[in-house]
């Protein structure tokens, strides 16, 4: 009896110490393992808010073409953009077929049909796209990205075409099936009949007709310490070590990583060079990933959008835009704000820049602004028209850091054919 009930203690506690122990490693219930892969992103100090995908990818503008070549246009935020744009994410396209571009006559399809184009201006992967509308997965599709998608219908014709522009420019899908009706797409162009007018310039743009009111705002912001940053992209941020540049610019490194902070500009670099898992880059992937890393790493502070998503040989460059209201932020050479940018290998962030300048809540001043339309906004854009070098023409904000305040001018930003921003007041 007596060695029974030691073998059943001795039992007893071999059970409890593999319990503690698998408790140790995995620390269940509701928990992290603490084993993690070489490329976990380890959670640090909580800075700004996490975002879900979904709500960062989004068109940068919506042209209503209404026919007989009137137009408008309709941007993040307007009640009507969110309208269409919630409507169409609720549709399903499938059954694509690949066409050349130049088989079409775009200029007369955009002039005499009603119809409706989502801009994505530098791309979003089809594999994103999936994310927020019902796009049944294709092999012939998925591996592209989008730049445009456009659905109109044709007079006397009783379907709706709708169109995948890629991004290499020479190559279109169309969806084969789409559950939209043409009296579908009617009902949601009709709700750019009394909005601003726009003409198109040139094949490449829209000008309103009249002049646009936005709002002219200035902001409370905030600062992230080099401490904060320190504490969330280094594993052990005891064992950096600073060094001082001759620019001004400072860099703290643990030998492997390292954070260069511009004092001037309030601008961070961090760049980690280990060696990524061996594969092909996927920027669909890498975008998933980017969004994970800020989220773990600084936070959003904002809105903010997918602008660029770009392969590049063994390397993916990911930037997310910040917007105020329905527009873009401006990052320029004289003040570096707006922006986030990552670089990544097969989902690994090699590289990762952003402001130290965060929107605070508090008192925000606003008051309304004019932005030129017409002809007085031509004349301003005759120099550009007449070299032939306007690509795009958007409303936008210019960031001017006052004391302990974020003013935001609205602005035209002209995007030149070689990628320079110019603005317009």
């Amino acid at each position: 009896m007596k060695e029974r009930m030691k073998t059943v203690l001795l039992v007893v506690l071999v059970v409890g110490s593999l319990l503690q122990s698998y408790v140790l490693i995995f620390r269940f219930p509701g928990s992290d393992s603490v084993v993690q892969s070489k490329n976990a992103y380890i959670r640090t100090e909580e800075m700004g808010p996490e975002e879900k995908p979904e709500n960062l990818l989004f068109p940068d503008k919506m042209i209503i073409h209404l026919g007989e070549d009137q137009h408008t246009v309709f941007y993040p935020n307007d009640t009507f953009y969110n309208l269409v744009f919630n409507r169409l994410k609720g549709r399903t396209f499938d059954h694509f077929q690949r066409r050349m571009v130049s088989n079409i006559d775009w200029p007369k399809v955009r002039s005499e049909n009603r119809g409706i184009e989502l801009s994505f201006d530098s791309g979003i992967p089809v594999t994103l796209l999936q994310k927020i509308m019902q796009i049944v997965p294709d092999p012939l599709f998925e591996g592209e990205s989008i730049n445009k998608m456009w659905l109109y219908s044709v007079e006397g014709e009783g379907k709706i075409h709708v169109m995948f522009f890629s991004t290499e420019g020479d190559v279109v899908y169309e969806a084969a099936q789409a559950d939209l009706t043409v009296q579908d797409v009617d009902q949601l162009v009709d709700f750019g009949l009394n909005w601003t007018p726009y003409k198109m310039v040139d094949g490449r743009y829209y000008i309103p007709v009249k002049e646009l009111s936005l709002l002219s705002v200035e902001l409370p912001i905030g600062e992230y310490t080099v401490e904060q940053m320190q504490r969330s992209l280094f594993f052990d941020p005891s064992i950096t070590r600073n060094i001082r540049e001759k620019d001004g610019s400072e860099i703290y490194t643990d030998s492997k990583r390292s954070l260069q902070v511009d004092q001037g500009q309030k601008w961070i670099s961090y760049t980690d060079p280990a060696a990524p898992p061996s594969g092909e880059n996927s920027p669909g992937k890498d975008v998933l990933a980017a969004i994970d890393f800020v989220n773990q790493h600084g936070g959003w502070n904002g809105m903010y959008r997918l602008w660029k998503a770009g392969k590049s040989e063994d390397r993916t460059l990911v930037k997310f835009q910040q917007y105020y209201g329905g527009f873009p932020i401006l990052n320029t050479p004289g003040f570096h704000y707006g922006m986030m940018e990552l670089d990544l290998q097969q989902g690994t962030v090699t590289s990762y820049e952003r402001s130290l300048f965060y929107l605070e809540s508090g008192t925000i001043q606003k008051r309304m602004a004019k932005l030129s339309g017409g002809e007085t906004l031509e004349t301003k854009l005759m120099p550009y028209i007449k070299n032939n070098s306007v690509a795009d023409l958007n409303p936008a904000y210019l960031p001017v850091q006052t004391e302990g305040r974020l003013r935001l001018k609205p602005v035209w930003a002209i995007e030149l054919r070689n990628g320079t921003v110019i603005t317009i007041e």
